[in-house]
């Protein structure tokens, strides 16, 4: 088989997990019009058309679901050949497609990326940041990263760090006009910069201390949806901000912002790498989790 060929089967698949051209094209790293041209090559060769697609949607015709079904654990067995190659080098090879948050990204792989890239120079990292949650599967990653209580059961999960602490913080000039609250109740009587998830959940404010457990709603005017943003907002005393403390960090530091109720934002460390357990362990995953887990 020609790798031409093999490049229009490698499209199809993508095609067929992601059900989108687009998302296709990302995966692969080529263009839209390039994936287009390997299926109408591919159907073309076969005889048998394999998708249906309009304008807005892509569905696998029964043709192209049977198609799937005998590809995908042959192509499944080629990348467990080459990930065999492994035993015979010093360092992992091939592409490494990571999910995680996007209000973490900056402070999990920020220690990490250089050095594991240096060290291993056949590997490559494609991270992708989004607060939204996905299926790594049907979006065609190896891992992601996520904190335990979204983990669906299905997965191998290992435990990583560093560990993670929420802080509520508040400009100078805020402060000085609403006394700092000493109990998250005393929310109530502030203004709260709201942060929206993708789906249009709007998070509620988590506090523990000792064995007192509460989640408060936080009103305000202002709701956003990066955590860059609400830190900017809290500097110009739009209200208070319930953000990542390492995001807050330099800003406390220098006293741009103040931290209330320090001791009832417990640390968590309850951050894991996911993967689908019946997915076999490349090198390059394997390289990531050891320089991560805890």
């Amino acid at each position: 088989m020609r790798g031409s060929e093999l490049g229009e089967l490698a499209a199809f698949l993508a095609v067929a997990r992601h059900r989108s051209f687009r998302k296709a094209a990302t995966e692969r790293g080529v263009a839209s019009s390039a994936i287009s041209h390997a299926i109408r090559n591919l159907e073309e060769r076969v005889g048998v058309r394999l998708l249906q697609r309009t304008t807005r949607s892509v569905a696998l015709t029964d043709a192209g679901e049977r198609f799937l079904a005998d590809l995908a654990p042959a192509f499944e067995q080629i990348e467990r050949a080459q990930e065999g190659l492994n035993t015979f080098r010093a360092t992992p090879f091939g592409t490494v497609r990571i999910n995680l948050p996007t209000s973490l990204a900056p402070f999990l792989l920020r220690d990490v990326i250089g050095s594991l890239v240096a060290e291993n120079p056949g590997l490559r990292l494609d991270i992708v940041a989004t607060d939204r949650l996905i299926d790594i599967v049907e979006e065609g990653f190896d891992a992601g990263i996520r904190f335990g209580e979204v983990l669906s059961r299905n997965m191998i999960a290992v435990r990583i760090g560093p560990t993670q602490r929420f802080a509520v913080v508040g400009s100078p000039d805020y402060l000085d006009q609403h006394p700092a609250p000493e109990h998250p109740r005393d929310l109530q009587h502030h203004v709260g910069i709201r942060y929206s998830f993708p789906s249009g959940r709007i998070l509620n404010w988590r506090f523990k201390r000792d064995d007192e457990a509460i989640e408060v709603d936080v009103d305000g005017p202002v709701t956003l949806d990066h955590q860059e943003l609400m830190v900017e907002a809290a500097v110009k005393g739009a209200g208070l901000a319930y953000v990542w403390e390492d995001r807050a960090r330099p800003y406390l530091e220098t006293g741009t912002l103040r931290r209330c109720l320090e001791d009832w934002c417990p640390v968590r460390d309850d951050l894991f790498l996911y993967y689908p357990s019946q997915r076999h362990l490349s090198g390059g995953l394997r390289a990531l989790i050891d320089r991560l887990k805890v």
